[in-house]
């Protein structure tokens, strides 16, 4: 495939991908070339402590009769557009800080684009560093702020630094190790490890990430020199059915050629020595919870998040990428760095949905306001910002520690602390004849055929796409309807259960093989005449509509532990237990509260071969069999619920 081809796939892919760093811009409130009109853009590189020099974009307003902050984001993603008289259509965090006006920062990271050096895949933090070349994203972060406020003409001194999904990693990076002038970060739907975020779900692998792995692992070629093009490919599968692709691909190792660079058939530019794919190689060789992805992890490294700098975590509750990453980034540096300013907006968007100016919120299907993410931009996001950088920042914001949206009664919420302190603890319990009761009844076990033939697919409306955000709040009518999805419901509600806060799935099962995986999801069951909205598929009503609220699954190797897996032992009964990410829910009177418990989850996550083998990655076509699964009426799910 030529470079520009390459590069029109990549902008194609991006706007899916990004699309929180594309922001639509209104035109009725921002004309198109504003950027150009009011800012001046230079183009620098900027050299690190070791004599790498990273390509740093900087647009400052051309009103010189004040001091401005400086807000930065560095990115894997491009700084672009490069060139002279080249500008964004909209920079900043949104468009109210960038009419207030801000030095705007975009900065290649390491090893990517017009950066020089050498990219790692969520590069290792080293907490004792002993000389220049001791380097990782938190001294690149450090040096360039150190660079920007002695050099950027007419700055106050003060820097904030935002960015969503992999940008939001490095924002949440800059945290550590902080620049004394770092006094506001906002990472945003940022990655927290790659064995929890995107690529895996507790140690199952994600298919839907399958074609953007060349994404990250494709090494710029010319011995890593800066490009400005885009130098790797994404699979092309040839098909809009990803359930039958992959259900016809087979194991996991049949992959192996979309990620093989050297052929006889299509010779690629690639550094010497280099025949494939290393972050694919990465994920097939190490399976498990090993040092590789440890070391990665930058959630345990929250302990000493310096307190000159105050942090806004924000997320999704239908984010389908990143919901573990920004939910224990709050929580981690809650629990480590007493007397931090440290808060929380949490809202019903999908991935990166707060970024966007669209007056209707929704996800998918599910309608939840008008002007929810301009309400956050407004009257959030750019108060933290201001506050911090231009304001006193004595900590004293007006802004409430956890500002979350119920996603069932549409409203926004404010808590002094999340989880609310005036949650309770519910357990019910998975009973016989579909019940979801409060007491557990007599023990039995409910059985179901698992056939990795005819896996459960994740959505009814299974394409090609780049991970499905819509699966998210899907109506889950299709799998309640499959003899191998168990379903445990309430009778309807007589009154409001709000959940508020984690959710621990505690299941007792058992199976005729050595392995299988676990996925439960969490219902919401409308009443017949709930009234349907625009954002409804053609052939759907929201009339019984099963609204999904959350969901996860457990690879089943990993329950005693994520680094030593273990097989099943047939017929077995066994407890697997795993935690739900949070939700701010309230299933409404006249509804009802319905559990799913399913074992494939397809193409979501790769298939599981219900056989135990050291590396479901290597695992052959005869690994894979169809096994009975139990599970056993002592199950019960726990919630956190407000009074």
């Amino acid at each position: 495939m030529k470079l520009n081809s390459r590069f029109f796939i990549t902008l194609l892919l991006f706007s899916v991908f990004i699309s929180s760093c594309k922001k639509t811009v209104r035109k009725d409130t921002v004309e198109a070339n504003y950027v150009a009109e009011h800012y001046t853009k230079v183009e620098v590189d900027i050299e690190m402590r070791d004599g790498v020099k990273l390509h740093t974009t900087i647009y400052s307003p051309k009103d010189t009769s004040k001091e401005y902050p400086i807000v930065m984001q560095r990115t894997p993603y491009s700084s672009r557009p490069y060139g002279e008289g080249q500008f964004k259509e909209q920079i900043g965090p949104n468009i109210h800080m960038m009419q207030e006006g801000y030095h705007v920062v975009y900065q290649d990271v390491r090893g990517r684009w017009l950066s020089e050096g050498h990219y790692e895949n969520m590069r290792a933090y080293k907490p004792n560093k002993t000389s220049n070349q001791d380097i990782d994203e938190s001294s690149d972060t450090y040096d360039t702020i150190e660079w920007l406020v002695n050099n950027v003409e007419n700055n106050n001194g003060r820097v904030g630094v935002w960015g969503i999904s992999y940008p939001g990693f490095y924002a949440t990076y800059a945290t550590v190790d902080a620049h004394p002038a770092l006094k506001a970060a906002s990472p945003q739907a940022c990655i927290g490890d790659f064995f929890f975020d995107d690529f895996h779900h507790n140690g199952a692998y994600l298919l839907s990430y399958f074609k953007v792995t060349s994404l990250f692992g494709t090494p710029r070629p010319n011995n890593d020199s800066p490009i400005d093009t885009a130098w790797y490919d994404f699979p092309d599968v040839g098909t809009e059915d990803q359930y039958q692709f992959f259900l016809d691909a087979g194991p996991l190792e049949n992959l192996n050629s979309f990620f093989e660079y050297e052929t006889a058939d299509t010779p690629k530019i690639r550094p010497e020595g280099v025949t494939d794919d290393f972050f694919w190689n990465e994920l097939k060789e190490h399976p498990n919870y090993d040092e590789l992805w440890q070391s990665r992890g930058l959630i345990q490294h929250l302990k000493n998040v310096k307190s000159h700098v105050a942090t806004m975590i924000v997320g999704g509750w239908f984010d389908a990428e990143d919901l573990y990453g920004p939910l224990e980034t709050y929580k981690n540096i809650e629990e480590h760095n007493e007397g931090n300013y440290n808060s929380m907006v949490f809202g019903p968007w999908d991935h990166g949905g707060w970024a966007r100016r669209n007056g209707r919120t929704s996800v998918g299907n599910y309608y939840f306001g008008d002007s929810i993410s301009e309400f956050y931009q407004k009257n959030i996001e750019t108060k933290f910002f201001n506050h911090f950088l231009k304001e006193e920042g004595d900590g004293n914001t007006g802004l409430p520690e956890a500002y979350v949206f119920d996603s069932g009664n549409r409203e926004w919420k404010t808590f002094d602390e999340w989880p609310p302190k005036e949650r309770v603890k519910k357990t019910f319990f998975l009973s016989e004849n579909q019940q979801l009761t409060e007491e557990s009844e007599s023990l039995t076990g409910i059985e179901f055929i698992s056939d990795v033939k005819k896996p459960v697919p994740y959505s009814e409306d299974v394409k090609t796409v780049f991970t499905p955000r819509k699966y998210m709040t899907d109506d889950q009518r299709f799998a309640a309807r499959r003899s191998d999805v168990l379903i445990f419901e309430t009778d309807v509600l007589e009154e409001d259960l709000t959940l508020a806060g984690d959710i621990m799935a505690n299941l007792k099962v058992a199976t005729t093989g050595t392995a299988a995986d676990w996925v439960v999801k969490i219902i919401d069951v409308h009443p017949s005449n709930a009234e349907t909205n625009e954002e409804m598929q053609d052939h759907l009503k929201l009339s019984n509509y099963h609204l999904m609220v959350r969901s996860e699954v457990m690879r089943g190797r990993f329950r005693n532990s994520f680094s030593e897996p273990e097989p099943f032992t047939p017929n077995k009964k066994t407890e697997v237990s795993f935690k739900l990410q949070d939700v701010f829910h309230t299933v409404k009177k006249g509804h009802k509260l319905q559990i799913q418990v399913q074992s494939t989850w397809f193409p979501l996550i790769d298939l599981n071969p219900q056989t135990y083998v050291e590396n479901i990655f290597k695992a052959k076509e005869e690994d894979f069999r169809t096994q009975t699964h139990t599970v056993f009426t002592d199950s019960s799910i726990e919630f956190s619920v407000l009074q």
